[in-house]
């Protein structure tokens, strides 16, 4: 997967936000008369979600690393669209189902608890931090995003595929925790059905992919390391 696609996942798929963590930036609290102290604790609020994205992007991108050094790029490609359009098709019950298990809930509890209090601090630094826990809250569309990371294939590389995708989020995030109250719960309610058609998309792209059809860009060929270029790596261990 190109970086530069992380940016548009993030943009395209930023309309699941105003649903999932558009309460999240709408509950922000507002402190001071300047607006220019509002819009920068909105900004470190987006910040913090920028850089757990990217870290999760390095780890994950790590382990794509892997996957490339063994020749599975094109399988996992495909394993991920398979298993975005399963998520897609899924009923709401049995999803609901997943969000009852333990360590879901012991994570979402766990966040919660901090999101309290960090807003009843009131503080820039508290914004910037309530971002950072922002970013592991448990959701189906950045899972998508690490799928992406983890086909670039390098931790690097992953980094920035992440931060580009938490960049492209960033707009609607922002507008919503500005002017979040004006926007009705029908509109949000619209925009989420939106969503599996946009994942059923991305899912179909990552299945092109490794499908390695020769396609620019959709299907491209993939290139796996060479005999020499293996023993060149195991060389340096």
């Amino acid at each position: 997967m190109e970086v530069w696609t992380g940016f548009l996942v993030g943009l395209f798929g930023s309309l699941h936000c105003v649903g999932m963590c558009g309460p999240i930036a709408i509950a922000l609290p507002i402190f001071g008369e300047s607006k220019l102290n509002i819009i920068a604790g909105r900004l470190l609020y987006n910040f913090g979600r920028i850089i757990t994205y990217s870290i999760m992007g390095a780890l994950f991108g790590m382990l794509g690393n892997r996957v490339v050094l063994f020749g599975l790029q094109q399988n996992v490609s495909i394993l991920i669209g398979v298993i975005i359009l399963l998520y897609v098709i899924t009923p709401r019950k049995i999803k609901a189902k997943l969000s009852e298990l333990s360590l879901y809930k012991s994570v979402t509890n766990f966040i919660k608890l901090n999101f309290a209090k960090l807003i009843s601090k009131r503080t820039n630094k508290s914004l910037f931090t309530i971002g950072l826990l922002n970013g592991i809250l448990p959701c189906g569309f950045v899972y998508v995003g690490i799928a992406g990371a983890i086909s670039t294939g390098d931790a690097i590389n992953g980094a920035l595929y992440m931060a580009l995708f938490g960049l492209g989020t960033t707009p609607i995030i922002f507008a919503t925790s500005l002017l979040g109250k004006v926007i009705s719960f029908n509109l949000r309610s619209k925009i989420n059905k939106l969503i599996p058609a946009f994942a059923a998309l991305l899912a179909i792209l990552f299945i092109l992919r490794g499908l390695n059809l020769g396609i620019p860009y959709i299907s491209p060929h993939f290139e796996y390391p060479t005999a020499t270029q293996n023993q060149n790596i195991d060389s340096c261990h």
